[in-house]
């Protein structure tokens, strides 16, 4: 593929971390008589654009726990998906498609040793599920940016009250902002490249006798960046507070998500050497059209002839048409929480939620594939109709979560014991066919009552217990506080219906017919032990240790596999976390540097075949056994006293060698884990002059990586490069002080390069080109 250019690494990215240590400023010792109020008040790094230092670098936790608080979200293009609020945060690879990264099938995270589906969301305190296009609650349908308070996110070891059955160690908790005291709120509207247009509309309530409410709503519109294809978001998010005193407080929170967009294929890295931007076609193509020799007796009277039909879209690229590759999601979350103090030292903090989803895709099937499967379905006696052309290839996916949280918090002198639990029932029903549509042609209209084929037709359920308890205990003047936890987790797991094709029938034969599988997966004792070691006022020392169980990786493509027996129940997996660590908060900087080793047993690796219908890759999962990874992640943030704090820099490095304890299959032992890059790092250069004005330019570093686990398909290293200026606030030009514009450039100098792979294959996704985007914003 196209090498990159490395000069900006060391420019923008070595400088940047040279200059957060170069520097070794003198620091006056504050005196032991300061009181609270003068420590609050402390000089440190601040900036409009400065996450809250303290949030940031995690002070005050065993663990290696940072966040991107609200002052730097506010930097961030409009509409874009809640997975690259990650991006800049140390440990974390985040892959997307297109500039706002809302493509679902094109987006990717891996830190340490695990990837998306092993890692853990929470929004408001409610758990996200799993982060699966099909059937799950991925975090970034449920969040706009403009109403984030803050993304705090564990890369390693989450804590053991986070509620989610799919972590093996990272946790990312997502903040919605409290609605204001004052009556008023925003609007926004953003423009930008692939015609890019987004409103962005909030209204508050103000305080009224201690009720306070929002409602905002989101409208998102876009071409594709490369083909046709649009891309179609409404987004609307509503929040109410009630105090009935200090001590008790009730939200009630709604969520709703309406979503439509088109596929855009993905290919071999020789594909888009030969063209970057291949996508698929904006008309039938003419060579499709290939109409077969005799009449198919449609209408059943016993004779073909002219009545009847005759195939004619019957060409293998019948398929390239872009109309027949959709995918819609219309999603809803609804929660309630009561915080209230049962005893004076006695917190209690109960959630309920539900979530309602439902929602399809769409991808064509040629002719010749369906008529295979249609002659085997209709000798087996099935109710199907012979193919017309090409299919309408529908998946619907739908369902319902719902679920409570109740969490204690009892302080006792020295000790500060949490414990609770959660139980929730995760019901997924799926269904796979295939539909003739009129004329045979991918553009023609649905035929609702002719089903050439049926693949799948189930109902897959989770119900889970999670239980734990953690005591924070102070010791040595409160300088040194010490953690143990445990958890215990249990799912069961069941599925119903027809799993795949064998279910209907065998070679022209009756199939198994629906079944029932399924298992119990469960581990009681999952204990955490952490410290951190206050040195003074601005360092501290921490270390911790988790031992996580998570339901395996793509639980749903494990049993609906059609087979003559119940498949073996696979062992949850498991990982083991070990964290040791350094964070520091001074007048001109605050870093953090963690070292880490995990251990990661019983592991689904996510592989990849090319589904010869579709020509795109489908994922499977193969036991691999255990693997490791063990490297370091360090962020910071330098103001260096010379700009009279109108300048600073923030820098963030991760490394890590992640390989395969064990071996599998032709994958040898010792070699990289897929989709691993050994290094990640950002950098990052912000400009405050005056009150109305603030630049940023920052780099991204990926180091080169393999996409398979033996090693033979590589992609290349590359650095992009983003940019933006905010204006707006109190200026000397007379200009409203309630209007913003800001300005934002997505890879700057329009690097080409492979950026997502299917693991396991030799298929990728290109990286976006340069996108510029504009938003005025309005505040009242």
């Amino acid at each position: 593929m196209i090498k990159t250019n490395t000069p900006l690494r060391p420019t923008l990215l070595s400088v940047s971390i040279a200059a957060m240590f170069a520097v070794s400023p003198a620091y006056a010792q504050e005196s032991e008589t300061a009181s609270a109020e003068t420590e609050e008040e402390k000089i440190q790094v601040v900036g409009r654009r400065i996450s809250t230092t303290e949030v940031a670098i995690g002070t005050g936790e065993v663990t290696n726990t940072l966040a991107v608080t609200r002052e730097a979200l506010l930097s961030a293009p409009g509409g874009i998906s809640g997975l690259k609020m990650l991006e800049s945060l140390p440990g974390f690879n985040v892959q997307t498609d297109g500039a706002l990264g809302l493509y679902e099938f094109g987006n990717s995270v891996n830190v340490r040793a695990f990837n998306l589906s092993q890692m853990g969301f929470v929004l408001n305190g409610v758990p996200m599920g799993r982060s699966d296009a099909f059937g799950g609650s991925p975090i970034f349908r449920y969040v706009d940016n403009e109403n984030l308070a803050s993304v705090v996110a564990s890369p390693g070891a989450g804590d053991v009250s986070a509620p989610s059955y799919s972590t093996l160690g990272p946790i990312a908790s997502y903040y919605s902002v409290d609605p204001s005291d004052e009556a008023g709120g925003m609007m926004s509207y953003t423009i930008g490249d692939d015609d890019l247009n987004r409103s962005f509309v909030k209204l508050e309530t103000g305080d009224i006798n201690g009720f306070k409410a929002y409602v905002s709503r989101s409208k998102t519109d876009s071409d594709l960046w490369r083909g046709p294809g649009t891309i179609d978001r409404e987004h609307i998010e509503g929040k109410a507070i009630y105090a009935f005193s200090d001590e008790t407080t009730f939200t009630v929170s709604y969520v709703a998500n309406d979503f439509f967009d088109y596929d855009s294929p993905s290919g071999t890295e020789a594909t888009f050497d030969d063209n970057y931007y291949y996508s698929y076609l904006d008309a039938i193509p003419e060579g499709c059209i290939a109409p077969l020799t005799g009449v198919y007796d449609f209408n059943q009277d016993g004779v073909a002839d002219e009545s009847d039909f005759t195939p004619v879209f019957t060409g293998s690229n019948c398929t390239s048409y872009y109309e027949d590759r959709v995918n819609v999601r219309d999603d809803k979350l609804y929660s309630a929480q009561l915080e209230t103090y049962l005893l004076d030292n006695l917190l209690f903090t109960g959630t309920y939620y539900f979530e309602d989803k439902d929602g399809y895709g769409v991808s064509p099937d040629s002719y010749s594939n369906t008529l295979s499967i249609y002659e085997d379905q209709a000798a087996a006696g099935l109710d199907v109709v012979h193919p017309r052309g090409v299919q309408y290839g529908l998946s619907s996916v739908g369902g319902d979560r719902k679920g409570f949280v109740a969490d204690f918090n009892l302080t006792l002198d020295a000790h500060d014991i949490q414990f609770g639990g959660w139980q929730e029932k995760d019901t997924y029903h799926r269904t796979q066919q295939r539909l003739n549509k009129t004329g045979g042609s991918a553009d023609g209209d649905v035929i609702w009552d002719e089903v050439a084929y049926y693949r799948r037709d189930y109902t897959s359920v989770r119900e889970t217990t999670q239980l734990y308890v953690k005591d924070t205990i102070s010791l040595m003047d409160d300088n040194l506080k010490l953690e143990l936890g445990i958890k215990s987790l249990s799912v069961d797991y069941s599925l119903d219906g027809y799993r795949d094709y064998d279910d209907y029938e065998i070679d022209g034969e009756a199939g198994y017919g629906p079944q029932s599988v399924g298992g119990k997966f469960s581990n009681h004792f999952l204990p955490s032990i952490g410290a951190v070691y206050t040195l003074n006022d601005t360092d501290q020392l921490f270390a911790s240790y988790s031992k996580n169980y998570a339901l395996p990786n793509g639980t749903d493509d494990i049993y609906d596999n059609a087979v003559s027996f119940e498949p073996d129940t696979p062992e949850g997996e498991e990982a083991d976390n070990i964290e040791f660590g350094y964070r520091t908060n001074k007048e001109n900087f605050n870093a953090a540097l963690a070292l880490f080793y995990t251990r990661f047993d019983n592991r689904l690796f996510a592989s990849n075949v090319l589904n010869p219908a579709t020509g795109q890759p489908e994922s499977f999962y193969i036991n691999g056994g255990a693997s490791e990874a063990y490297g370091f992640e360090l962020s910071g943030v330098y103001q260096p006293d010379v700009f009279k704090k109108q300048l600073y820099m923030n820098a963030n490095i991760s490394y890590k060698n992640a390989s395969l304890v064990d071996g599998f299959g032709s994958n040898p032992e010792g070699s990289a884990l897929a989709d691993s890059p050994d290094w990640v790092m950002t950098g990052g250069i912000t400009y405050e002059p005056t009150e109305w004005l603030v630049a940023n330019v920052s780099a991204k570093y990926t180091s080169s990586r393999y996409t398979d686990y033996a090693e033979t398909y590589e992609m290349d290293s590359y650095t992009t490069v983003s940019a933006y200026v905010d204006l707006g606030g109190v200026n000397p030009f007379g200009m409203p002080e309630n209007v913003s514009l800001r300005l934002n450039v997505d890879n700057l100098f329009d690097k080409e390069v492979l950026s997502f792979a299917f693991v396991g294959s030799a298929f990728y996704r290109p990286l976006s080109p340069r996108n510029v985007q504009a938003s005025l914003t309005v505040a009242f």
